[in-house]
């Protein structure tokens, strides 16, 4: 009887206290008044565990093998700066004087970032020249292609003044051939300090050209605020509480035609015609109208375009890939709690692969104290999430 009295004064309340009432609160969080938002989404292969440098650039060639950079501008490391990963271990890349520390800058790779491949299948990598603790050195910064068929360098080209600034951050590129007589490179410099800009290297004549020094779609967004593994953290010139900076992801379409670069500290995606932008004439009067505002795509470092130029974006605030379709639509294809600060991304026929450095958790966004955890991940999943199998003929229930 009692309890037949209690039920019926429950059912008199309000539906949520009569639910807070006679459920326990495990039972109540259960009840789907929780966020669903936050659990882990997709497939999710680990290719890779790293437990020395913190890994950043990754492409994937047709025949599966495997590169992945591992900059020095954060932590001056001793090992390779570009490796091959083979049987399990990371071989110097193309070879132990070319990627160990200990040539001059200009005969060496000093600390390779972003990478990419040309529709040649050649591997294309950004040296940003920097040691963390070192100031730049002449002849270290500098785009590298090495033809993996022969593992020879096709093509070395020392970035100098007036493209080069002391405190860049020569951080991504991508490459057209099919503007310049032997091709087109599109760099990110993200800049070290407050100074970003995109730059464009004619592959032939070595010239580069620094543009859109001035543009919001370069900049770092004024008074940038997210939310980091749970922390609040705000943009402050000089003193950043985040990865931060100018302009950094970039990606080209299959066609080559159109550019995609954002800056790292912002949520907006811009793009702008190859053609104008590979074109010497053109300058900052010519190239700002023509830079379009794709709208926001949330936070990102890393961009990458697959064969069906759909985009994919680096989400560090939400520890997720998202993919934008060609409608401008958005899709979430990945969330893990240890997708932390996904950075370096490359798409292939048929995955997507990415690196999880951890670099929100370096020292110096952290009052002085690394707080990275090895392993560091390189991950890959689906383009085409897998669909499920069903025993029972179409149309026809159990």
């Amino acid at each position: 009887m009692k309890r037949r009295h209690f039920l019926q004064a429950a059912s008199a309340a309000p539906a949520s206290l009569a639910v807070t009432a006679a459920l326990p609160t495990s039972q109540a969080r259960a009840a789907g008044n929780e966020d669903n938002g936050t659990g882990p989404y997709g497939a999710l292969d680990v290719v890779a565990e790293f437990d020395g440098p913190g890994p950043s650039g990754i492409v994937v060639l047709p025949n599966g093998r495997t590169f992945v950079g591992f900059p020095r501008h954060a932590v001056d490391h001793k090992g390779a700066t570009l490796g091959e990963l083979v049987d399990g271990k990371v071989v110097p890349y193309p070879n132990a004087e070319m990627s160990l520390p200990g040539n001059a800058p200009a005969e060496c790779l000093v600390s390779v970032h972003g990478m990419t491949t040309d529709r040649e299948g050649r591997l294309w990598v950004i040296d940003d020249g920097k040691r963390a603790g070192h100031p730049l050195q002449p002849g270290a910064a500098k785009i590298v292609c090495i033809d993996p068929t022969t593992n020879r360098v096709a093509h070395k080209i020392i970035l100098k003044a007036p493209a080069l600034l002391p405190d860049s951050h020569m951080n991504d590129l991508r490459v057209s051939l099919s503007h310049g007589a032997q091709g087109t490179v599109f760099v990110t410099d993200s800049s070290f300090g407050t100074s970003p800009a995109l730059v464009v290297v004619d592959v032939a004549t070595q010239q580069a050209r620094r543009l859109l020094t001035k543009h919001p779609a370069i900049l770092p967004e004024a008074g940038f605020l997210a939310i980091v593994e749970g922390e609040p953290r705000r943009y402050i010139p000089g003193h950043p509480q985040l990865v931060s900076g100018g302009v950094d992801g970039i990606a080209l379409t299959k066609d080559e035609k159109t550019l995609y670069f954002a800056p790292l500290t912002s949520r907006r995606l811009y793009s702008l015609p190859v053609d104008l932008l590979a074109d010497p004439t053109s300058d900052d009067t010519v190239l700002a109208p023509a830079i379009r505002d794709e709208g926001e795509k949330g936070v990102a470092d890393g961009l990458a375009l697959d064969d069906h130029d759909r985009l994919y974006t680096t989400n560090y605030e939400h520890d997720c890939i998202l993919r934008r379709d060609q409608d401008g639509s958005f899709k979430m294809m990945l969330r893990d709690p240890r997708a932390l600060s996904p950075d370096g991304i490359f798409a292939t026929a048929d995955h997507v692969y990415c690196t999880f450095g951890q670099w929100n958790r370096l020292a110096s966004f952290n009052d002085g104290k690394d707080r990275r955890v090895t392993p560091y991940l390189l991950i890959r999943f689906p383009i085409e999430q897998p669909q499920p199998y069903d025993a029972v003929p179409n149309g026809q229930k159990t």
